[in-house]
């Protein structure tokens, strides 16, 4: 049976962890998209500057309250910025994804995503070689924690670099999927690793230089697709509005989704923020019920 899911990162603020399980529940979520990017090692009194064991234990608990209410966490998102220039940087975001990995066994959830490099902290004077090697380093480090912890690392489709005017260089699907290949291609890689795809950041990228549709670069994704981020947009600026309620052609990306014949759990990743303050849930509660009920139309659920 198809799951529908949301992202509940403004839940985790507003309510908790637990309350925010509780919240997407009642809301008809069968599954969540747990942010994971909310903790910080470096972060004094976070819980990621505890020990393996007790940040394990808690988010055990989460998943045996996650259970009981009967609601599962198909996917964490974890760092939102990938590696940089800055070796030692770099070097340092490891004390924080490895954790991320360590949540996700936790959690029960089989994917855990992860933003690649962006032009916004790498700059558009670098060579695609430079952002091949940095996109390289980063999976390649990483993937072994995703092994250890029986997780599946996820790269995600980018769009533009909104203070450079430009694309991102992993806003071209072509050379994500390139970038891809060569980590997956690496051993027994390919079982650890998949691609998510963002309709929003997709959708943005379309202007530059005949990018493919979010639908057209799920085809091109094909069997690499492990998780979703669906959103919407008006084209230009990162709004992740709910599906159908601007710009991206939700019927083809559901068409792509059945094509290639996806399996999992359609997540949505939306900022709760349209409507005003104080009109989180409520919002939520709308995107759930009406996504439900597209895909009951088509006769995907």
């Amino acid at each position: 049976m198809k799951k529908i899911s949301l992202c509940i990162e403004k839940f985790q603020k507003l309510f908790g962890d637990k309350g925010a399980l509780k919240k997407a529940k009642e809301i008809g979520c069968d599954a969540v998209d747990f942010s994971l990017y909310l903790y910080d090692y470096y972060e004094e009194g976070s819980l990621y500057r505890k020990s393996d064991e007790e940040i394990f234990a808690y988010f055990s608990e989460l998943k045996k309250y996650a259970d009981e209410i009967g609601i599962e966490v198909w996917q964490t998102h974890g760092r939102l910025q990938g590696f940089t220039k800055d070796e030692e940087k770099n070097l340092a975001k490891h004390e924080n994804i490895r954790r991320d990995f360590l949540a996700s066994s936790a959690l029960g959830a089989k994917y855990c995503v992860m933003h690649t490099c962006s032009n916004i902290h790498v700059g558009n004077d670098e060579p695609d070689e430079v952002f091949d090697k940095i996109n390289d380093e980063m999976f390649l480090s990483i993937i072994p924690y995703a092994k250890k912890y029986g997780v599946i690392a996820v790269t995600e489709t980018f769009g533009d670099a909104p203070p450079l005017g430009t694309c991102c260089y992993f806003g071209y699907v072509s050379n994500l999927i390139r970038a891809y290949d060569r980590v997956a291609s690496i051993g027994d890689n390919k079982k650890y690793y998949k691609i998510c795809m963002d309709t929003g950041h997709t959708q943005k990228a379309m202007r530059f230089d005949n990018n493919p549709s979010p639908a057209d670069a799920i085809r091109m994704i094909g069997d690499r697709l492990g998780c979703l981020h669906l959103n919407d947009n008006n084209g230009l600026t990162d709004q992740h509005k709910i599906p159908y309620s601007a710009s991206v052609d939700f019927d083809d990306v559901l068409a792509a989704l059945e094509e290639i014949n996806y399996q999992g759990t359609y997540n949505m990743e939306i900022l709760l923020n349209h409507f005003g303050s104080d009109f989180e849930v409520e919002e939520a509660a709308f995107a759930v019920k009406s996504f439900k009920n597209v895909l009951k139309t088509k006769g995907i659920l």
